[in-house]
Parts: C-alpha cells; sequence; structure tokens
C-alpha cells in the first residue's frame, strides 16, 4: 500500500539529495521517472516511508523553513559522521531529548532540517 503523505523535496542538484539520503540512511531507489534522460523524480524508500526528491534548477538551497524532516535511525551518533561526508551539516551534536529520544539537528546538502532521532 502506498503512503497517504508523502513527503518531496525540491532540489537544483537532484543527484546530490540521492547521494546524500542513500548514504545517509541506506534508502532504497523505488521509483524514477523518466527511465531514461534527466531525471525528474525520484523515489525513496526509508525504512517503512517514503521520501521523494524532484528536480527543479530554479529551486534555491536555502536556510531551513517551515519543514522538518524527522527520520528515526538505529543510532544516531553512528550516522552522525556521516552528515558532513555527504555534504550536509551537523553544528550541535546529538542529545537525549525528555521524551525519550536521542536527537541530532542536521541539514541536508540543500538547507532542508532534518531530525535524526533514536529511540531511547
Amino acid at each position: 500500500m502506498s503512503p497517504t503523505v508523502r513527503p518531496i523535496l525540491v532540489t537544483p542538484d537532484l543527484e546530490r539529495l540521492r547521494s546524500f539520503y542513500v548514504g545517509l540512511l541506506d534508502a532504497e531507489e523505488t521509483d524514477r521517472f523518466p527511465e531514461e534522460g534527466p531525471l525528474f523524480y525520484l523515489g525513496l524508500r526509508v525504512g517503512n516511508s517514503e521520501l521523494g526528491l524532484t528536480a527543479d534548477g530554479d529551486a534555491g538551497p536555502g536556510a531551513p523553513g517551515r519543514v522538518l524532516l524527522s527520520i528515526e535511525v538505529p543510532d544516531v551518533d553512528g550516522v552522525l559522521p556521516r552528515v558532513t561526508e555527504l555534504g550536509g551539516s551537523a553544528p550541535s551534536g546529538s542529545n537525549d531529548m525528555p521524551w525519550g529520544q536521542r536527537v541530532a539537528h542536521v541539514t541536508d546538502p540543500d538547507g532542508n532540517a532534518v531530525n535524526l532521532t533514536q529511540q531511547l
């Protein structure tokens, strides 16, 4: 069954974001449109969720805005070093939160805000 809600990130550099999310989260490519020629849309499976990436040369990277991706990972501290290796930034490290999660606030290469979370 397809997810009811699928976040889709618009990016001027689809390959850069694909490399980031596949490299960081071991995301699996599920959809590619078109199959040949310049890529417009890429669907990724992250755990039991889906994330879409779509190309738009006019979309500029920027500061985190009104959307925050929260992605559960098995080991926040284990994946955190890969964020910068893959072109993102992780300025504050990770912290244990009073609601029972370990959280790292990071940004992807386009500046989108991402929380990497781990249940404690």
